[in-house]
């Protein structure tokens, strides 16, 4: 900074040549490093759950669509949506001992373990380290086990069963889980093909993982991947399976008078509320994004103790927004209250 100008940071360009410039030995050492980052970046987003691969191509021994169930058919063009039950068959290769030992003698700084408890055996070799969110540097190892990996920080790693083993000890339970392993496993999957954006919104939301496929038969197939355990969820969302059939007059009467409330897919809860000495008809669960569209379905809006909240009008209006409210968002549940609530 002089005579009161800043100098503006060089271009990228300027950047690279310095680097280019640069010893070939200190590129490498600066390229090294630079991986490393990046892979404890990924390794640290895979460990905390929230790391995105995209479009994953799922390569297996086998696989086949068990299942195919539609679930939503346009109703312009006729296109539809498809949940699929895909069972896939996958073979195992479990690193056998003679390459194991290979490894170990490839690598110094490798370490031949035994869990005390489990009685399986592992290989500690070096991996790179985690700047934790406090500043601190996590040093960590790579745990290689016949057909997995495991990653540990040193500490944590000191309080488990894993103990240094001798050589001969080692090899015998190393062989001993490689004899152990089949050579395949089945597992099954869910994936929703076919017209999504339609139906998006009714998809499960924490889990948006896109699979691509190609069965047996030669079908090509790309679907976004749903939870096992979200499945039935799914379902009810787009008004299938259990789900409750009422008229929007009946579903309109049972919320005017607080005997019913009303649960609607995307986690929205119609139910009737006492406010500011009055009963009306509150709309919950809503997200910021959904506002407008929800004021367009004729709902409004109201400041509460500095609070958004949405309700249905109860003039004769109301019966007329509801069906259009249930047209938009499947009815999933209702539930019954008492008529003081």
């Amino acid at each position: 900074d002089q005579g009161g100008v800043r100098d503006e940071l060089p271009p990228i360009t300027t950047w690279l040549n310095r680097l280019l410039a640069l010893r070939i030995e200190t590129q490498n050492l600066l390229f090294e490093v630079f991986e490393q980052l990046m892979a404890a970046k990924v390794e640290g987003a895979i460990a905390a759950g929230n790391y995105d691969k995209g479009l994953e191509t799922i390569t297996a021994e086998s696989i086949v669509v068990t299942d195919r169930r539609t679930v939503y058919t346009h109703p312009v063009s006729g296109a539809q949506s498809h949940v699929l039950t895909v069972a896939r068959k996958d073979r195992i290769r479990p690193l056998g001992l003679v390459d194991a030992l290979a490894i170990v003698r490839a690598e110094p700084q490798s370490v031949l373990l035994v869990n005390t408890r489990s009685n399986r055996a592992a290989i500690q070799l070096p991996t790179a380290s985690l700047m934790l969110d406090d500043g601190t540097v996590e040093h960590r190892v790579r745990l290689l086990r016949p057909i997995d990996e495991l990653r540990f920080g040193l500490d944590a790693l000191a309080e488990t069963h894993w103990q240094p083993a001798d050589r001969k000890l080692f090899c015998e339970l190393w062989q001993a889980e490689v004899t152990a392993v089949p050579e395949f496993t089945p597992s099954t999957f869910y994936i929703v093909a076919g017209l999504l954006l339609p139906i998006w919104r009714r998809l499960p939301d924490h889990d948006c993982q896109v699979y691509r496929i190609q069965t047996d038969a030669g079908e090509r197939i790309i679907g976004r991947h749903i939870a096992p355990t979200l499945v039935a969820t799914m379902l009810r969302n787009l008004g299938i399976d259990h789900v409750p059939t009422l008229a929007p007059e009946a579903a309109w009467t049972g919320l005017i008078e607080g005997k019913i409330g009303l649960q609607l897919a995307e986690g929205l809860v119609l139910r009737r509320s006492r406010v500011m000495n009055d009963y009306r008809v509150e709309l919950v669960g809503f997200t910021e994004a959904m506002v407008p569209r929800l004021k367009a379905l004729g709902l409004i809006s109201e400041i509460i103790s500095w609070k958004l909240k949405l309700f249905v009008p109860t003039g004769d209006e109301g019966s007329a927004i509801l069906a259009t409210l249930l047209d938009r968002h499947t009815l999933v549940g209702v539930t019954e209250r008492t008529a003081a609530a």
